[in-house]
């Protein structure tokens, strides 16, 4: 078949280094920059034949996310504007690690396996972010598909989100939106402005945001969207590409540390939050008056977003199953909370938002966030249409129109094919404004326990084997009634590990009453875990 020979050809353009082996991860490929030329070819032959298999446009996202600038990677979308579907996650794997003299044979296996019909047109789109790296390595991606006889639209700079939000437009004719940077300002932007109508005496305070860019693409496209917004949210923009990206600064950098940006100025009471280098995850935070930083994660956005909608479909008598999706890193505050207080539902599932994802789409609105600040809402296709019936209904009364109305701009502001900073910056600073709520008065919804997240260096991370998402330990044998007993040492102890996705160490996770509690309880598992799955380098030492 002729279009063999121009892979053959192509690829020999974009060689493999020898003896390279990487997996497709939850986040696609992640690796040293330097490494990915090969990848980012053969994953444009991917999306090509997955195009074919859908028939439908397949996304090709070239970034990193938060890791360091040197680093880059690549996430394939697939129709819905959701992630790459499981089974194809193997292939991605497969086309990756095979040898050059070995592609066309693997590129075949799928396409009989699938049962491809490569006569089928290819239809591809392409964005990246902001690393030096990506220019070249978007290049591959569209040298494959081409070799293959595909057609792709480069986007160029886009966040995350955007493409996926783009892929999903074309895919549904329009239906989602334009599928177009400035279709995606419009759809969101309308929304967040009909929402802030309903906000009454807000003062030119209540409508500042300090926002950390990350020194990545979300910096560059909060620049576009301000003027988009402007009357309803005045943004001050920091770290906004002057600087090396994510260092000392993004949504990963503030989580973990536990602190603003390095060298950024935080007032008493200012809201700030930052994006991460994709702009795929958000955290919000404040400093209170006497000097201390309070972080305000996907815990807790979960938490806002969820308790505001319940309010809603009360007010407009919609009888629609809401339920938060979280992790096993989910503050235990924040699930009691959830469960107790306000009696929504709780689903736990594995780290990693494309199972958040899946598990949401069983509800009729299902909220999904990881800690990390990763998440958005989903609304069932029956949900919508009941909303869109009772906002027709003429004899809806003016309390639940007023509902629905603000149901229905919710759902045009949220991008519910991935988690997107700029998407749930809107939602947060909407509800907030509705709300009449300053960062300090959603921080007191409920108060966090005391937790530290740590990682033991180990041989071969799959010696850990857990259930019940992540929660609990079944291999080796003994560690779970160890953590256990450890636990039961601690008031309001809890403690888990798991392998990391991606390096050769054990992620510890603890929290209990005191923050010096929960330190002891992380390092001590973490001894544990050292000493029973084969630990590398000194022993853990106490915080």
């Amino acid at each position: 078949m002729a279009e063999f020979q121009e892979v053959n050809e192509k690829s020999d353009l974009h060689p493999k280094p020898a003896g390279l082996v990487l997996q497709y991860g939850t986040a696609g490929f992640r690796t040293k920059a330097g490494n990915l030329d090969h990848i980012m070819f053969r994953m444009g032959l991917l999306a090509a034949l997955r195009s074919r298999k859908t028939s439908a446009a397949i996304g090709v996202m070239v970034t990193a996310s938060h890791n360091p600038e040197e680093d880059n990677g690549v996430k394939l979308v697939d129709p819905m504007g959701e992630m790459l579907a499981p089974a194809w996650e193997s292939y991605a794997s497969q086309l990756a690690n095979a040898e050059q003299t070995d592609l066309v044979v693997t590129l075949k296996n799928i396409i009989e396996k699938e049962a491809i019909v490569m006569s089928q047109s290819a239809n591809v789109f392409v964005g990246r972010d902001t690393r030096s790296s990506s220019v070249l390595l978007s290049q591959a991606v569209l040298d494959g598909v081409s070799a293959l006889g595909g057609v792709s639209k480069d986007y160029g700079l886009v966040t995350t989100p955007q493409l996926h939000f783009m892929v999903c437009c074309h895919n549904t004719q329009g239906e989602y939106g334009e599928p177009t940077v400035d279709g995606y300002y419009k759809k969101l932007c309308q929304a967040f402005s009909q929402l802030c109508k309903n906000a009454s005496n807000r003062t030119d305070d209540q409508k500042h945001l300090t926002v950390d860019g990350a020194n990545g693409v979300g910096a560059l496209k909060v620049r576009e969207i301000e003027g988009h917004i402007k009357k309803e949210l005045q943004i001050s923009l920091v770290n906004d590409c002057g600087g090396k990206l994510n260092h000392q600064c993004g949504a990963d950098f503030v989580k973990v540390q536990q602190k603003p940006p390095t060298g950024m100025k935080v007032n008493a009471g200012e809201r700030c939050c930052s994006f991460d280098g994709d702009a795929d995850r958000i955290v919000y935070y404040y400093i209170d008056s006497e000097g201390r930083f309070h972080l305000l994660d996907g815990d807790k956005i979960a938490t806002l977003i969820s308790t505001f909608l319940k309010e809603l479909l009360i007010q407009a008598g919609l009888e629609l199953n809401l339920a938060v999706v979280q992790t096993a890193y989910a503050n235990g505050s924040s699930t009691q909370y959830l469960e107790n207080t306000m009696k929504v539902p709780v689903r736990c599932t594995k780290t990693g938002v494309k199972h958040l994802h899946h598990a949401a789409l069983e509800f009729d609105i299902g909220v999904y966030f990881e800690a990390n600040g990763h998440g958005t809402v989903l609304f069932s296709k029956a949900a919508q249409e009941k909303i869109q019936q009772l906002t027709e209904d003429s004899n809806t009364n003016d309390e639940r129109k007023r509902a629905v109305l603000l149901l229905q701009s919710t759902i045009n502001v949220i991008n519910q094919t991935v988690g997107d900073a700029i998407s749930d910056m809107l939602l947060v600073e909407a509800i907030l404004a509705i709300k009449g709520m300053t960062a300090q008065q959603w921080d007191a919804i409920y108060t966090d326990l005391p937790n530290r997240q740590l990682k033991v260096k180990v041989a071969d991370r799959c010696v850990i084997d857990t259930t019940e998402a992540e929660r609990r330990a079944v291999s080796p044998a003994g560690l779970q009634d160890c953590i256990d007993g450890l636990v039961k040492k601690y008031p309001h102890g809890r403690s888990f590990v798991r392998p990391s996705g991606t390096e050769d160490v054990v992620r510890v996770y603890a929290e209990a009453d005191t923050q010096d509690n929960a330190d002891a309880l992380a390092h001590e598992v973490s001894v544990a875990v050292y000493r029973m799955a084969g630990g590398v380098g000194a022993e853990p030492k106490p915080l």
